[in-house]
């Protein structure tokens, strides 16, 4: 019986820039000040008032929890809290042994200052950006959240597109292509080409695009789209998952989506044309049932390459 694998220990490099990005995003935000946005609450005082809020009426042992805070530190905190009247307790009508924790008037209107306080704050930092560079800074931050988070939660969901996905379609292969196979912007354009005739020709009975997303961020996408020359056979198109997306299944899905159409559209085959060097992709649609029925060298988006054709009858 084989063991599990280990992850691999992060390298010193990896360790320093994680280091690195910590201490410029305190500065940044401010949290190294003793006293959160010039006001006379720490940046804990201040998390423990959210806990607070959120949960209406709760046990100092559930905020301990949520915020990982030594029982005795927090003590000190919510005694702080009950002596300048922004805190009430009462005992549990369930369990006398528990006293139950929530804020009073004063509590709340400290809160609510607090709050638009950062609120004002983020506005001021995220209106400072261009979109697309507040746009790359939001899909950056939930990736960051998305790869540190250790609860279980849906992985994502599947949706049609609508207006501003065509665009993310576009520049998202544009941008990974190039990033991860050396591709040009000739790449782009052909995608472009793509999305542009999707939409203007768009036959919602024979065709679609799924967008796969997570908590509101575009983590993938497929298309099918009808063979210009013959009615029977759908063309696969545009397969693409984002990195941080990649290991959830969200290719194989995707493909399985776009195969249980062309079915029920009454398509008799799905063709797809790829790339050699893409064999992630190549497995995905092996399992589906594709078989490659042709390949050719070419030289496109500047490299070398070797085109595949993959074919799925039933």
């Amino acid at each position: 019986m084989g063991t599990a694998a280990k992850t691999p220990a992060a390298s010193d490099d990896e360790v320093a820039t994680f280091r690195r990005f910590n201490r410029f995003y305190t500065r940044t935000i401010g949290t190294l000040a003793e006293r959160l946005l010039d006001s006379e609450y720490s940046l804990t005082e201040a998390r423990v008032l959210y806990e607070l809020t959120a949960r209406k009426r709760t046990a100092a042992k559930e905020i301990a929890g949520e915020l990982s805070l030594d029982a005795g530190y927090l003590s000190r905190i919510l005694s702080k809290f009950e002596d300048a009247g922004l805190l009430e307790k009462e005992t549990s009508a369930s369990d006398a042994r528990q006293t139950l924790l929530q804020l009073t008037r004063r509590g709340k209107t400290v809160f609510s200052k607090l709050n638009q306080l950062s609120n004002e704050q983020a506005n001021g930092l995220l209106g400072s950006l261009t979109p697309a560079k507040r746009s790359d800074l939001i899909r950056s931050m939930h990736t960051i959240e998305n790869a540190l988070t250790r609860e279980t939660r849906a992985p994502y969901i599947f949706r049609q597109h609508r207006p501003g996905d065509m665009g993310w379609i576009t520049s998202r292969h544009g941008a990974l292509y190039a990033q991860e196979y050396g591709w040009n912007e000739h790449f782009e354009a052909l995608v472009a080409r793509i999305v542009a005739d999707f939409i203007i020709d768009y036959d919602p009975q024979r065709e679609r695009c799924w967008i796969a997303e997570r908590d509101g961020e575009s983590l993938g996408c497929i298309f099918l789209v009808k063979h210009p020359e013959q009615a029977d056979i759908a063309k696969l198109r545009l397969l693409l998952v984002e990195p941080s997306a990649r290991g959830l299944g969200l290719g194989k899905a995707l493909v399985n989506d776009c195969v249980t159409f062309a079915r029920r559209a009454g398509y008799k085959k799905v063709t797809l044309w790829t790339q050699s060097i893409l064999t992630g992709a190549h497995h995905i649609y092996q399992q589906a049932g594709f078989t490659l029925v042709h390949e050719a060298p070419h030289h496109s988006f500047g490299v070398a390459l070797i085109g595949q054709t993959w074919d799925l009858k039933w």
